[in-house]
């Protein structure tokens, strides 16, 4: 299987930002990491490995970016403004800097994909920009980081604006009305998979609904318990990607 090792210092970070490479070709796909996590913690947990073949026989090649996070959505010492503004460079990185090597490489159409915190990004950045992808499946995910669920605290403190509202899918989408952009979304395959235990159950319901609500198909699958491990991670990109 082809590996490629990429490192460069990002202008929109302003620090060296590194992503792994494997395969050579078919579908293209974005693997966001979970929270907090690097780029290597897929290949570490065999996530990669689970679709081996498929990489290996052209099928699809995936692009596993790091994360900032820590800088982000979990840097308590910054004012919450500023977490999203990291945030908001973190996506103009993906955008302006991955896509093109992405394009580069690849001639075919983006998708992204992620596994918990790894899942908000890649719904995310698929809705606010539905024009630079085909697909985006969402495993384990959590769609309003504002909300506190089960021990898991809102990433703002209590603190609201307009950046953040355009941020969080189960809030923008349930007020997104411009057909033109709706339009753009329905294009979107959306998968979401969570685990009937998973404390973020009731948020893909609430999403999924929300696009359903809009006329934009979506497929909510809800697995045998909290399935929000890697093994359980390994399965379910043998059957969504």
């Amino acid at each position: 299987m082809n590996r490629e090792y990429h490192k460069w210092f990002s202008i929109a970070l302003q620090r060296d930002m590194e992503l792994l490479v494997f395969g050579d070709g078919g579908r293209a796909i974005i693997f966001f990491p979970t929270r907090t996590a690097r780029f290597f913690d897929y290949e570490n947990w065999g996530v990669i490995e689970a679709f081996k073949d498929r990489i290996e026989n052209g099928e699809m090649q995936l692009f596993c970016v790091d994360s900032v996070d820590a800088e982000s959505f979990y840097n308590p010492v910054v004012h919450p403004a500023d977490r999203i503004k990291r945030h908001l460079e973190y996506e103009k990185y993906i955008l302006e800097e991955v896509v093109p090597l992405i394009r580069y490489k690849n001639s075919s159409q983006i998708e992204v994909t992620g596994c918990s915190m790894g899942a908000y990004h890649a719904i995310n950045i698929a809705l606010k920009h539905s024009e630079y992808f085909i697909k985006a499946v969402g495993m384990s995910g959590r769609y309003d980081l504002t909300q506190p669920i089960n021990g898991f605290r809102d990433l703002f403190d209590g603190f609201e604006d307009e950046t953040v509202y355009y941020n969080m899918p189960c809030q923008f989408m349930k007020n997104l009305d411009d057909e033109n952009i709706l339009a753009m979304i329905r294009k979107l395959e959306i998968i979401l998979v969570v685990g009937e235990t998973d404390a973020f159950l009731q948020n893909n319901r609430e999403l999924s609904d929300t696009l359903s609500s809009k006329g934009i198909n979506n497929q909510l699958y809800i697995w045998e318990g909290e399935a929000h491990k890697p093994r359980h991670w390994q399965k379910m990109v043998q059957l969504y990607l």
